[in-house]
């Protein structure tokens, strides 16, 4: 995971520039999309730097497999859902499918043919729940919220958002306690949806944390993908 991590933080780096999802890791590799589910939708983040899907046919088979195989279970919490219907919305938005069966880069039902095939089935779309959106206490908050940092990017999840948008001040709050904690996964990931929320106090000095918690994490490649994300895609949330 820490490969794919590096390599998606790389591409955004460089602006998503010659971007291959499928180039970082061996595509029968159960482990290998493993790490493509566990990332979710952030595989494909440098794809929303470019806007170019004509060169993600390859990656379109890579993430239906990891859809396939990786399914959320009947009791699965509702992270694990959010996570798996971001991937889903993540390649439809960014790989859309352009051929005439109008089959997009999602799909993911569980078959292995080549991309955009006729009669490929969907993957399924989970409706995950967010009353936690609204009633989780800010420690609670902000535990979610980072572990869904993927679906911080743009067009993704905009119920989601909206109601972490509303609780600007609590996301806040959570951040400064895992920067506290060390917990620089956390913070960064926190950071990511504040540096798309309204409203941001200026004395939590968002932009200069974020490049401190990824100076201590020891350029641990998740929190290196959240910071450098967070720089690629300030502002302009769906609010």
């Amino acid at each position: 995971m820490a490969d794919v991590a590096n390599g998606v933080a790389l591409a955004l780096d460089g602006e998503g520039d010659s971007y291959a999802l499928s180039a970082l890791l061996a595509q029968e590799d159960t482990v290998a999309l493993a790490a493509v589910r566990v990332l979710g939708a952030d595989v494909l983040a440098p794809y929303a730097l470019r806007g170019d899907p004509a060169r993600g046919s390859t990656d379109r088979q890579v993430v239906r497999r990891a859809l396939a195989a990786y399914p959320p279970g009947a009791d699965a919490s509702d992270v694990s859902l959010w996570s798996y219907r971001g991937l889903v919305e993540a390649s439809r938005a960014f790989l859309p499918e352009t051929g005439a069966d109008g089959v997009d880069g999602a799909d993911g039902g569980g078959r292995d043919g080549e991309g955009g095939e006729p009669g490929a089935e969907r993957p399924p779309e989970p409706r995950p729940g967010d009353a936690w959106v609204q009633t989780d206490p800010w420690p609670a908050l902000a535990h979610r919220a980072s572990q869904l940092a993927a679906l911080s990017l743009p067009s993704l999840a905009p119920a989601l958002a909206v109601g972490l948008a509303a609780r600007t001040d609590d996301l806040a709050r959570g951040f400064v306690r895992a920067v506290r904690r060390r917990d620089w996964l956390q913070a960064a990931g926190v950071g990511r949806w504040l540096v798309r929320a309204p409203d941001v106090p200026d004395s939590l000095g968002l932009a200069a944390g974020l490049v401190f918690v990824r100076r201590m994490s020891g350029s641990d490649p998740r929190v290196v993908l959240h910071t450098t994300a967070a720089q690629r895609f300030p502002g302009g949330g769906p609010w």
